[in-house]
């Protein structure tokens, strides 16, 4: 294992120990007087070694399985705390009005209802967003769709794709690009829930293009190509494509594959007086490839967070982690992604679907 995934584990463990405290005391505060003290004890013991627990059987690979539980608990922790804090600023602004907690136990369970009904909401609820970019190259108008980050599994399937299809075909996109993490992992729910005439729905005129990204390389992506393919999508598995000796699509394998060819690379097979359009999964590279004749670069895998404050993260991470920027003459724009990663909730974030309107010098 990576050394980067022992700091990522000690930092988690860390922040769940905090979140367990201040999930019990909450509860002590608000629920004390319906709770014997030994009941209280024992509740608090029995959060400490489930949550613990998991995690650890997750780690130590003793149940890989457990590793779905754990974003839930985590969040709903996090929520939990959240809360807390709301809680704690009300009744101190108004512990002279207070004579007990009673209205906010009773107010607990609603707050927490509700920030997970949000969460629900803007996991499967996509707005549309809209980009007008203007190339320093000769093009004439072209309106490109933009999704990623379908992790396509038991809780995001056909629905979800039928719907994106309707957003294209009202949105009249030209041409489609999805940089990644297609699916979560494998194709076995892809396949028992037979979702390929939906993901077959996605057209332009132009082509439907993709490349794989992380989730897709965790040893699957043979199988996961294959299924996407005869979906009528083109898999770029670090390749061009000139389109109508019009504008030149390059997509790049995710970069856990170590020996990837570079941009500057793959751009030396192809002519670089036309528009250049890259798919890379991951905006990790943004700094490197401003300084080649890129004119449009697009990106998913940060979900823009997902759940707050992951969105701070992402931001100290990537040069660009969400939304659009020019940077020398190429535009650059970072997707929160169509789909979720782990569970359905997204908080301080949304669904999206991207329309990138393409205007070209005159």
């Amino acid at each position: 294992m990576e050394t980067r995934y022992y700091f990522i584990f000690a930092a988690v463990f860390v922040v769940l120990q905090l979140f367990l405290y201040i999930f019990n005391r909450t509860l002590g505060w608000l629920y004390g007087a319906f709770l014997p003290q030994q009941g209280r004890y024992a509740f608090a013991i029995l959060s400490y070694l489930l949550a613990n627990g998991i995690i650890l059987l997750t780690v130590l690979r003793v149940s890989p399985s457990l590793f779905r539980v754990t974003p839930y608990i985590l969040v709903i922790l996090l929520y939990s705390a959240f809360i807390s804090l709301a809680f704690g600023i009300i009744w101190w602004l108004g512990k002279s009005y207070f004579q007990s907690p009673r209205l906010l136990a009773w107010a607990y369970p609603v707050a927490m209802f509700g920030l997970i009904s949000v969460s629900v909401y803007n996991a499967y609820t996509p707005k549309i967003v809209h980009y007008q970019i203007t190339l320093d190259k000769p093009l004439k108008p072209l309106r490109i769709g933009l999704a990623s980050d379908f992790h396509l599994g038991t809780l995001f399937g056909a629905k979800q794709m039928d719907q994106l299809a309707a957003i294209f075909d009202q949105q009249k996109v030209d041409l489609i690009l999805l940089p990644g993490d297609i699916m979560d992992d494998n194709v076995d729910a892809y396949l028992s829930q037979q979702m390929q005439p939906s993901l077959a729905k996605l057209k332009a005129p132009l082509g439907v293009y993709a490349t794989l990204g992380n989730h897709d390389f965790f040893g699957d992506q043979q199988r996961i190509a294959e299924q996407i393919k005869q979906a009528g999508i083109k898999v770029l598995w670090d390749q061009t494509e000139t389109i109508h000796q019009e504008f030149v699509i390059v997509g790049r394998n995710d970069d856990l594959v170590k020996d990837r060819p570079s941009t500057a690379q793959l751009l030396q097979s192809v002519d670089t007086s036309l528009p250049i359009f890259v798919l890379d999964h991951r905006p990790s590279e943004i700094e490197q490839i401003s300084q080649l004749p890129v004119d449009l670069l697009v990106a998913g895998h940060t979900h823009n967070g997902q759940i707050f404050p992951a969105n701070l993260i992402t931001k100290l991470t990537y040069r660009l982690a969400y939304g659009h920027e020019k940077i020398g003459h190429g535009h650059f724009i970072v997707t929160s992604g169509y789909g979720f990663w782990g569970i359905p909730m997204r908080l301080g974030s949304q669904s999206e679907v991207v329309i990138i309107d393409v205007k070209g010098k005159e």
